[in-house]
């Protein structure tokens, strides 16, 4: 197994990304500490990987607080002995911030996104390089969308925080790789299986006067494969590269666009 006896946390986990993620990394072998800010939500997700053999612990934790997310990750270093892996895979619900042209959008809406996700990115691998640094070894992982590259109309601030987030990606490299500390963002389309991508799509479609069905078909005709990235591909490389078999990757991004974005 590609993760065996490595302590991962991740952090929003009761979302599709995070908990598919974690159930990955658990079947790899990890023992995986899960957080989100509803109970029943994660709790719900540490069972289902318990009940399939896996090592779960779940806790309530607002990455975007340097305290929750602090007392967390030390009780958790405590408790392991390290912490070889954190994955950062929240999300901020697009409704009032998508679908709507720039020139309309109010400022607030516009840095929402921006402040929220640059604030909780930082804060978790902070923490967690604070304790790989020490121990000289581990991995800093998130996930962007296309948009975070390739300029698309209608995104507002959300392509700028996720470009930021790449931009604190590469910087945490630079910083830490020569202390063993990896740092890598996964790059993919939107994926369909995920609950949140229904909503954005919506939001796109209404905001351009076709039916949602017609922007999938939009979204998807645009990659070389002629469909979006599966949830299973991501989860696949995020292993992949949370293993020791990647200790040569960091400071990129991972392209999992299927050619929508071609470097």
């Amino acid at each position: 197994m590609l993760l065996e006896d490595k302590t991962v946390v991740v952090y929003g986990a009761g979302g599709a990304i995070g908990g598919a993620v974690a159930r990955a990394f658990a079947h790899e072998g990890a023992r995986v500490f899960l957080t989100a800010r509803s109970p029943d939500v994660v709790g719900a997700v540490a069972k289902e990987i318990t009940a399939a053999g896996g090592t779960a612990d779940a806790a309530v934790v607002d990455a975007g607080d340097e305290r929750s997310v602090t007392e967390h990750l030390d009780a958790v270093v405590a408790h392991a002995g390290g912490v070889d892996v954190s994955f950062n895979a929240i999300g901020i619900s697009p409704v009032g911030l998508q679908g709507i042209p720039l020139a309309e959008l109010p400022a607030e809406s516009f840095l929402r996104p921006i402040t929220g996700y640059a604030q909780a990115h930082f804060i978790t691998a902070r923490a967690a390089g604070r304790h790989m640094i020490a121990q000289g070894s581990g991995v800093i992982m998130m996930h962007t969308p296309e948009p975070a590259r390739s300029p698309l109309p209608l995104v507002g601030g959300m392509s700028v925080a996720w470009a930021a987030m790449e931009g604190l990606n590469r910087a945490l490299s630079a910083e830490w790789a020569r202390h063993g500390v990896r740092a890598i963002c996964l790059r993919t389309t939107g994926m369909l299986e995920t609950p949140v991508i229904d909503v954005v799509y919506g939001l796109h479609a209404d905001a351009l006067g076709i039916t949602k069905e017609q922007f999938v078909a939009l979204a998807s005709d645009m990659s070389h494969r002629k469909r979006p990235t599966a949830l299973a591909e991501l989860t696949a490389a995020a292993v992949f590269l949370a293993s020791d078999r990647a200790s040569a990757m960091t400071g990129t991004v991972a392209n999992l666009t299927g050619g929508i974005i071609v470097d």
